[in-house]
């Protein structure tokens, strides 16, 4: 995507945060999830956010929302501290910033109707049921959902539609940004174009922010401004997302890119000896260190 963002002052900054976990066992050191994290996403931006498992990434989207504390640094969202602030403060910031998780179906209540599940939030704000049940229709226009999907439960939807649902409600209070979690990696390569799509038509028309957090670089390039790559709880790598999704600069980078399937098996040997090789150089280096 091309970024348009240049020269905006930024919604949300992230500045040398750190994140601590308590180690196991007695007087067991504790494990450090983030070192020294800096970044930021203007409005109406997409930062894609790539990395393996276990590199940090969801626990930074997860010190964003407030739901674990930061040992160190600061997180601002338009011009506001939010780290230290109360629960009850962070409570009125719910309009302001919503999340989409990586599995619908678990993040929805399998009990209520699709229309309960989006009238939860607009009611708890203190919109009238009239007001809500308009609401609730646009919503399900905005996800290309059928009105008559606000009477069905979420097990009557395929994965896909449960994932729309989901994100229908991220928009229910008109947030300025979302935290996606891994929002398409649950999904078959087809519905996870159209629900890619989806986001960025969302954005294109509202002007939401996304902090897209991915292990796949191929799925950050279609959606992401710019991207920033995490190994082990550090930033190492943030750019334009052509440039870092096709032409990055650190290792680590390069063997996330060749580590993407390709379906020419003489072209994917060669990118695994590639991949091989990079791994070798990381380990020398670290030893060395």
């Amino acid at each position: 995507m091309t970024d348009t963002t240049t020269g905006t002052d930024p919604l949300l900054r992230v500045e040398h945060l750190d994140v601590e976990f308590p180690g196991r066992g007695w007087r067991a050191e504790p494990l450090r999830a983030l070192r020294d994290v800096s970044i930021d996403i203007a409005p109406g931006e997409c930062l894609g956010l790539v990395g393996e498992s276990g590199s940090g990434k969801t626990t930074l989207g997860r010190a964003i929302l407030g739901l674990v504390p930061a040992a160190a640094g600061s997180i601002e969202f338009d011009g506001g501290r939010l780290d230290g602030m109360p629960r009850r403060e962070r409570r009125r910031l719910s309009s302001e910033i919503q999340v989409v998780f990586q599995d619908p179906y678990t993040s929805l209540n399998p009990s209520m109707s699709v229309g309960d599940i989006l009238a939860e939030p607009l009611t708890a704000s203190g919109v009238s049921r009239r007001d809500a049940r308009s609401r609730i229709a646009e919503l399900l226009e905005a996800v290309n959902l059928p009105a008559d999907a606000a009477s069905r439960l979420p097990r009557e939807f395929s994965g896909g539609q449960r994932q729309r649902v989901a994100i229908a409600r991220s928009l229910a209070l008109r947030p300025r940004l979302i935290v996606c979690d891994e929002p398409v990696s649950a999904l078959d390569l087809s519905t996870q174009a159209r629900v890619l799509d989806l986001f960025i038509e969302i954005q294109e028309r509202t002007g939401v922010a996304y902090l897209f957090v991915s292990h796949d670089l191929q799925v950050v390039r279609h959606i992401s401004h710019r991207v920033a790559v995490m190994y082990h709880g550090e930033i190492v790598e943030t750019g334009p997302g052509d440039k870092v999704t096709s032409e990055p600069d650190h290792p680590y980078t390069r063997r996330l890119l060749l580590a993407a399937p390709v379906p020419d098996p003489a072209q994917q040997a060669r990118r695994r000896d590639a991949r091989q090789r990079l791994a070798s150089v990381s380990a020398e280096t670290t030893h060395e260190r």
